[in-house]
């Protein structure tokens, strides 16, 4: 059985037993999404998790975005390290108790020690990438990213911010490809973790795609798709809590 709404609206609520191990910023997200074949993408997750649809699609998605402001509970941001660029690669799914989450297909950024920090104490998959950002007064946004050691071309994601659409109705599509507060990870020795994040929802609005890269779905194994994005949206952006990886 998928989540039901009241589970994917209990996703939200702050943990009352543990406390926030980070504090981050996230800036200018644009959220592509691609339907693929529920089977393909079940067949490629770790035991204990369950592909999540939508009217019998799943989803696979491209997020671009800037991380701003990172850093651990009780220490101040660090100027060189606490800001950095970050694409990465997911799609939906649940586990065993039906809580409804994301798994990370790969995540690129342009911060090595970030990179670092991430595959060892939250065991997800980071890359290095080098990366750049630019925003027009207009709201045109120009992203790039090219994986370090990939035989792919750079991603290129061009587009200009649309109208503001608010937050996302619970219930609603929007609602299921962006309001996603907990995290999946899987380590070798077999055992499946998970990590919640705590926001206010996304304010959340169109956007018009100029240009857009699917070198990432293919990078992960998948049959890159043929087409535009069957969906886009854009958020200006949310502060985070982050709180501890534990066994799921």
């Amino acid at each position: 059985m998928q989540p039901t709404l009241e589970q994917r609206l209990a996703a939200r609520q702050r943990p009352t037993d543990q406390w926030q191990v980070m504090f981050q910023t996230w800036h200018d997200l644009l959220f592509l999404h691609w339907a693929f074949d529920p089977a393909i993408i079940q067949s490629s997750l770790p035991p204990g998790l369950t592909v999540d649809t939508w009217e019998g699609k799943a989803y696979l998605g491209i997020v671009p975005f800037l991380m701003r402001n990172i850093r651990p509970r009780f220490c101040p941001a660090v100027p060189g390290v606490s800001n950095f660029h970050e694409i990465n690669l997911r799609t939906y799914v649940y586990d065993q108790h039906g809580r409804p989450g994301v798994w990370f297909y790969s995540l690129d950024a342009n911060q090595w020690l970030a990179v670092r920090t991430a595959r060892t104490l939250f065991q997800l998959p980071y890359f290095d990438a080098q990366m750049s950002h630019i925003k027009t007064s207009s709201g045109r946004i120009c992203y790039k990213s090219q994986r370090k050691n990939a035989q792919t071309k750079p991603s290129m994601f061009d587009y200009q911010i649309g109208q503001s659409i608010g937050m996302a109705e619970p219930g609603s599509f929007e609602f299921f490809l962006a309001e996603r507060y907990l995290l999946f990870a899987y380590r070798n020795s077999g055992q499946l973790y998970s990590g919640q994040v705590i926001h206010t929802p996304y304010p959340l609005y169109s956007a018009d795609i100029f240009e857009y890269d699917t070198g990432l779905i293919e990078l992960a194994g998948f049959e890159p798709p043929n087409r535009r994005p069957d969906h886009a949206l854009f958020s200006p952006g949310v502060e985070v809590d982050v709180f501890p990886i534990q066994n799921a």
